[in-house]
């Protein structure tokens, strides 16, 4: 399925200069939002995954359907202060300043296999802090599952040794 044509631009969002790419028109649309579910999943084959981890907030949207039809777990990866158990936490660099992130202290196991999955691979930083935090607590990541990757932007270069899949390249 080409999935292009339910990406939405808004120009100038979030900042003038930036061009969104917006999937809500893909989430509104059953058969895309299945097929997309699907693709996503088809990129892993028949490794064996024991936990799925989403990044807040729109990586929640597929990584619980992924977890779902893989037969793993799903994990939070959330923004600092959001989770209520005891975590970890790992900064990464924003565009002005720093950004932390925070997985519950308990949510992946030694030698567990992990599929990271996030809606858009941009700069990197946010994937690859969620990387780190996954080897942190013993788990190994297969690969990491985007929806969209902004090439241009060169955030594979940080996941560098991690498998990179996305639908959409742009």
């Amino acid at each position: 399925m080409d999935f292009e044509p339910y990406i939405r631009d808004i120009k100038d969002f979030p900042k003038p200069g930036v061009t969104f790419k917006d999937i809500t028109p893909l989430l509104k649309n059953a058969t895309a939002l299945q097929k997309a579910a699907n693709a996503l999943v088809g990129f892993i084959g028949n490794t064996k995954i024991d936990k799925v981890v989403g990044v807040d907030s729109r990586g929640f949207i597929f990584a619980p359907m992924l977890a779902e039809k893989l037969g793993a777990g799903f994990v939070t990866v959330r923004k600092s202060g959001k989770l209520p158990y005891t975590t970890i936490s790992e900064s990464y660099d924003l565009e002005y300043g720093k950004g932390i992130l925070e997985i519950h202290a308990d949510a992946i196991e030694e030698g567990d296999k992990v599929l990271v999955h996030d809606d858009v691979l941009a700069t990197g930083g946010t994937a690859e802090a969620v990387c780190k935090l996954v080897e942190k607590l013993g788990g190994e990541v297969v690969q990491c599952n985007f929806l969209i990757e902004l090439s241009f932007l060169k955030g594979g270069d940080k996941l560098n040794g991690y498998p990179v899949k996305a639908l959409l390249r742009y």
